[in-house]
């Protein structure tokens, strides 16, 4: 959510990021308007409060009954009006508010400008391709034909876009998760949660993924309680409505959940495989800064990215998304992609983005500077630290060998029981 004060005094640079961003501006003009009426009204039912108040006081002291009688007629008048107005003052405070739920961040001054993702900049690459001396399969093959990956069995049980990991696949799996998960808490300082797989809508509202994405997300209409499209949504929220303490930024938050995703938006787009589906697993990173260390954050989180995509030894590029393509909450994102030489494409495994205050001030996350000052909102920044179906696509055709076996990372042979090479059994 933008700051309101930013609308009313620069709707110009407003309306100049969203036409970056490729999205209208007509919404500017709405909620300015909504704004003015609001304000309007309650000057108009402050005014006829303090009306009440003044002559609740004077029938008091009157000693005239008629006078008395007559003034209490005149406020019973006032009331209905008052009512009808504080009515409409709810009324236009919720249009206001829902409109300025569908407003984006705005991209940081850095960010390339540009309309799309063709106009995305790649600023660095790492590490070669790997030379195989026959011909690499792609994962949807060397899955099945390992019998690690059973695409009929995930349909079977809950349709298109699911499949089900098996034996060394279900093993594989296990083993990146938690590897994963100790690197970023043992090495990089992150503290672990578990988090539940649900959250309430306001939850939603407070990342940033509702109103905009309701199509995309799955839900318990019963309850209205939603399946998490991503970890960030809960973490995001844990410090809903609290002020935290200078001293204790940056706080860094990691956690594993399963993912949930209609993907409605890509309909007929990567039918084949797993690189597309309704469920996924990932690890985020997430951070609580200041406003002044957010952007240094950034570069140290996406570091940490990078960090596990070398110990894999998996070749990586790294793409600053320009302003077309960034996600709506995103004030600058950095996508890191991996190769896949199976399916001889990059694989999109990692985006990790500052969402300055912009989420902040959808859950109401401020600190306060030093003890007495007035609280300020929080930055928030949020990556993946991986997500698991296209890393677990880039293992498999990286590490594939002649006869079809797939060796292990060297990196997760600790937790993969002993398994150095996964053969069909």
């Amino acid at each position: 959510m933008l700051d309101l004060d930013l609308l009313r005094n620069e709707p110009e640079r407003v309306r100049e990021a969203l036409c970056k961003r490729q999205e209208q501006t007509a919404i500017v003009d709405d909620i300015l308007a909504l704004d003015v009426k609001r304000r309007d009204l309650l000057q108009e039912v402050e005014s006829l409060r303090a009306e009440r108040n003044r002559v609740s006081k004077l029938i008091g002291r009157m000693k005239d009954p008629s006078e008395r009688q007559s003034q209490i007629v005149a406020m019973r008048e006032l009331g209905q009006q008052l009512s009808g107005l504080e009515q409409e003052l709810r009324e236009v405070e919720t249009a206001l508010h829902e409109k300025e739920l569908w407003l984006p961040n705005i991209p940081a001054d850095s960010v390339p400008v540009g309309p799309d993702e063709d106009h995305n900049v790649v600023l660095r690459e790492w590490g070669e391709p790997k030379s195989f001396d026959f011909t690499p399969a792609p994962h949807w093959d060397l899955g099945p034909e390992l019998d690690i990956i059973d695409f009929e069995r995930g349909v079977r049980l809950a349709g298109s876009r699911f499949y089900v990991r098996k034996g060394a696949g279900a093993r594989l799996q296990r083993a990146v998760i938690f590897w994963m998960l100790d690197v970023q808490t043992r090495q990089n300082g992150y503290t672990e949660f578990y988090l539940p797989f649900v959250v309430r809508r306001e939850i939603l509202e407070g990342a940033g993924q509702l109103p905009k994405f309701e199509d995309n997300l799955y839900r318990d209409v019963e309850d209205d309680l939603w399946l998490v499209p991503t970890a960030e949504v809960s973490l995001t929220n844990l410090h809903r409505d609290e002020i935290l303490e200078a001293e204790a930024l940056p706080l860094n938050y990691v956690a594993y959940t399963a993912c949930f995703r209609r993907e409605k938006m890509s309909a007929g787009r990567d039918v084949r495989g797993i690189k597309r589906g309704h469920q996924f697993d990932k690890v985020e990173m997430y951070k609580f800064t200041t406003p002044e260390t957010s952007f240094e954050e950034l570069e140290r989180m996406t570091a940490h990215a990078e960090g596990l995509l070398r110990a894999l030894d998996l070749p990586y590029r790294i793409k600053e998304l320009c302003t077309g393509d960034l996600g709506f909450g995103a004030a600058k994102t950095y996508d890191l992609e991996v190769w896949a030489p199976g399916q001889n494409e990059w694989l999109e495994v990692s985006s990790c983005s500052n969402a300055t205050d912009f989420q902040a001030r959808r859950a109401n996350i401020r600190y306060r500077p030093e003890p007495g000052a007035k609280p300020r909102f929080v930055h928030t920044l949020n990556g993946s630290g991986l997500a698991m179906p296209r890393l677990m696509i880039a293992i498999l055709e990286t590490y594939q060998q002649a006869d079809g076996s797939i060796q292990t990372p060297a990196a997760l042979r600790p937790w993969m029981g002993g398994i150095d090479v996964i053969r069909r059994l």
